[in-house]
């Protein structure tokens, strides 16, 4: 999620709970920023692979047996800062963060982009796809209500906050299940037995989901509307990643090989070859219009770069308003 969201969540928790803090906004405070500081891993970057922060964001700071260390963290470093300062113990400054910090692996893992939970008992990435990364309409009753709790000096609006983010949350998990069930049924009309098959929500709704679907050499790509007026919006589809077909130069020892693994593991297995690009590998996952394969990120590699050299990592951003529009298409047609 969003850096607002995940700080917005911490502070309703910590607003919410009775951890003796008389000051609602202070409580808030801490939580919002313990809220966010998972994201920290984030900054893992290396000027030599850019690979890294793919690896490491939604790593071990994201794992539930890092909370007590993350809330620990986060109150030592708030404590000593603000804390005494407000006349606050450090166990209140403790609870507080832990709280906050405690909100933020569960919510990236209700997302798409798979976040590792359970490490360091298991590195396989848990998303469970029942809310978009960035959602409006999610985050502005949240960040409103805390607002009210710290103004007003009431529990009653966190706890409302956090009521609404699990109706929200809810309403997320009934209408993946809707959309499973209708990819399900867009696979079966075409004769196909999928190997796997996925939904993930399109960008700042729970109406419009990406149907990803894999055979035994391709992937489908489609998108369906669900609830009270739905339908399905056929995509297209993409061979599977093959690199003796696709890359057959590349020599399995070098470091681009060793890349393409790294990336096809980050993106579960989801890639194939840009047809619009020799050379670059694509995560088919995401798409700004969930019926396209318009890829949000991927990796260039070169025949002429030498054993030791990494790929080229890549983000696409073009044309946001022209896929804002055909996104807003699918949301309200008929």
């Amino acid at each position: 999620m969003d850096p607002l969201t995940q700080g917005a969540l911490g502070a309703a928790l910590a607003q919410a709970a009775p951890t003796k803090t008389k000051n609602i906004a202070i409580a808030g405070g801490l939580g919002f920023v313990a809220g966010m500081a998972a994201d920290l891993d984030s900054l893992s970057t290396s000027s030599t692979d850019p690979l890294i922060f793919l690896e490491y964001h939604r790593h071990f700071t994201h794992s539930l047996a890092f909370i007590p260390m993350g809330g620990l963290l986060c109150a030592l470093v708030l404590y000593y800062a603000v804390g005494r300062r407000l006349q606050l113990t450090f166990f209140q400054a403790l609870a507080c963060c832990t709280l906050g910090y405690g909100t933020h692996a569960l919510l990236d893992a209700s997302t798409s982009y798979g976040t590792m939970l359970l490490w360091p008992f298991s590195e396989d990435r848990i998303s469970w796809s029942i809310v978009p990364i960035i959602d409006p309409v999610f985050t502005v009753p949240l960040v409103a209500l805390c607002v009210a709790a710290a103004l007003k000096q009431k529990r009653a609006f966190a706890v409302a906050a956090l009521l609404w983010v699990g109706a929200y949350i809810s309403t997320g998990a009934i209408q993946h299940s809707a959309a499973l069930s209708k990819g399900a049924q867009i696979a079966e009309s075409r004769g196909h037995e999928p190997i796997r098959l996925e939904a993930k929500p399109s960008f700042a709704n729970l109406l419009v989901w990406k149907i990803i679907y894999e055979t035994d050499d391709r992937f489908y790509v489609d998108a369906v509307r669900v609830g009270l007026a739905p339908k399905n919006f056929h995509g297209t589809s993409i061979p599977k990643l093959a690199l003796p077909r696709d890359l057959p130069w590349l020599e399995p020892t070098t470091q681009q090989a060793i890349d393409v693994q790294r990336f096809m593991d980050f993106s579960n297995g989801f890639v194939a070859a840009d047809p619009k690009m020799l050379n670059r590998v694509i995560d088919i996952r995401y798409s700004f219009v969930p019926n396209e394969i318009d890829p949000l990120w991927s990796i260039d590699l070169s025949p002429e770069a030498g054993p030791s050299a990494h790929v080229i990592y890549r983000t696409h951003r073009e044309n946001p308003r022209q896929s804002f529009s055909r996104l807003w298409q699918m949301l309200v047609s008929d």
